[in-house]
């Protein structure tokens, strides 16, 4: 039976954890090693959730010719340099 992936939060907060207890540095090598393993393997899983929401985003995000329905950030004007007398 295929264990069940953990929501995106709950893998996060592991991971967060996993980082803690690498910073802690009191873990044995082989405990150190364990939850480096873990971790990448995490981050990976992590990653493929947070691509695989981007492309829904950005397929939502499209019309029906697939020409992207919002506009470019615009960015603010730079403020201009005044004289200072």
């Amino acid at each position: 039976m295929k264990k069940k992936e953990p929501a995106f939060e709950e893998g996060l907060a592991r991971l967060e954890e996993l980082v803690g207890r690498l910073e802690d540095r009191r873990l044995g090598l082989d405990q150190a090693l364990a939850a480096f393993e873990e971790g990448l393997s995490l981050s990976a899983a992590l990653k493929k959730k947070l691509d695989e929401a981007a492309g829904r985003v950005e397929k939502l995000t499209r019309d029906l010719a697939g020409r992207p329905l919002s506009e470019p950030l615009e960015m603010p004007p730079e403020p201009e340099v005044g004289d200072d007398g």
